[in-house]
């Protein structure tokens, strides 16, 4: 009940001034994504190339309805996991403080030290998915730039324009995540949860389409190969 009574007063405070909440959220998601990026291109030139790449899928040859479901399906995967670390936020910092209160003594202490714990899990488990993501995605932009003889900048920025979105979309509720745990705002991830994921589904779904049916052109087009 404390959850979704605070969940109403955000999305109706939202509501009267969206555009300050939204631009704070993805001004911080763009930075992430821009910040993977430019990791994965650093991993890139610094991993070896050997190793075997699969080119006879997008976005390097025009898909069909499963590509695009197979994609759609692996985002909404990483974005249901992010919305979960959002929501684990809003118990970490905001149910589990509450609960504290009518507690005493070794009680009391578990609930105040599962909020650190539970707030330290997050942003552990979070740094180390990022830190993988960008490992293994600068290893094979390595090898596919290898086989297709071209720079792995140049093959990054043919990805561009639907990497850019996609990510923004996926690291919505993590940057909702940061910049309420910053001002202390807990009792409105639950919200933030679901403000974010609205705008990111559809978002996921423009970039699978644009990633099997228009990517794929773009990339022949720029790197000098058959689509």
């Amino acid at each position: 009940m404390h959850g979704i009574r605070q969940t109403r007063g955000a999305l109706a405070s939202w509501r009267e001034e969206p555009w300050p909440v939204l631009r704070s959220w993805l001004a911080g998601s763009l930075c992430a994504a821009l910040l993977l990026l430019v990791a994965i291109w650093v991993i890139s030139l610094l991993s070896s190339a050997r190793g075997v790449v699969a080119l006879e899928r997008p976005p390097f040859v025009v898909g069909d309805r499963l590509d695009v479901v197979r994609i759609l399906a692996s985002n909404v995967l990483v974005l249901a996991l992010h919305a979960m670390a959002c929501v684990a936020g809003f118990i970490a910092g905001s149910s589990l403080p509450l609960q504290a209160r009518y507690r005493t003594g070794l009680m009391r202490a578990i609930y105040e030290g599962s909020r650190r714990g539970a707030i330290v899990f997050v942003v552990c488990a979070t740094s180390f998915s990022l830190s993988w993501q960008a490992y293994a995605l600068g290893r094979t932009v390595a090898r596919v730039s290898a086989v297709l003889h071209v720079s792995s900048a140049l093959l990054l920025i043919g990805l561009l324009p639907h990497a850019v979105p996609e990510l923004v979309a996926l690291f919505l509720p993590l940057a909702a995540w940061i910049i309420a745990s910053r001002r202390g705002q807990w009792d409105n991830l639950l919200a933030a949860t679901m403000v974010t994921v609205a705008f990111a589904l559809p978002t996921l779904l423009i970039t699978a389409l644009w990633e099997v049916y228009v990517a794929p052109h773009l990339l022949g087009a720029l790197l000098g190969h058959g689509s």
